[in-house]
């Protein structure tokens, strides 16, 4: 099995509105996101794939929530989590990308999104 991994990152704030405690206030973070691919085939180059096509795909979707305040969009349920963040980025990925969603090939595996360094959610697909 192989594994790869590409990185990007994004800007926003929000609050969570069914939270008791200080990130019930508005907050911001600077979000590192992980997408992570795995596969048990190479292709002809020796790659499990092209790290330009899911680099350019993940940075697109975090583009879509850089500098904004994710209670805006209604897809959080006004309670945008580290979780849905992730579970949120890895379905823009596989709107894109859809051959990553079949399990027997190459294919999404997991998303991370960290808070802060020492903070992190992962969606496993």
């Amino acid at each position: 099995m192989y594994q790869v991994r590409v990185e990007a990152d994004f800007a926003a704030a929000h609050f969570l509105k069914d939270y008791h405690g200080k990130c019930e206030n508005l907050h911001g973070h600077n979000y590192k996101v992980y997408a992570h691919v795995q596969g048990e085939q190479l292709d002809e180059g020796g790659m499990l794939l092209d790290f330009t096509e899911i680099k350019k795909t993940l940075r697109d979707t975090c583009a879509l929530l850089d500098h904004k305040n994710l209670n805006d969009f209604d897809y959080f349920m006004q309670n945008p989590s580290a979780e849905r963040i992730a579970t949120f980025i890895a379905e823009k990925i596989l709107e894109q990308l859809p051959e990553l969603k079949d399990k027997s090939k190459t294919h999404l595996y997991a998303v991370d999104v960290f808070e802060t360094d020492t903070s992190r959610a992962r969606y496993i697909l």
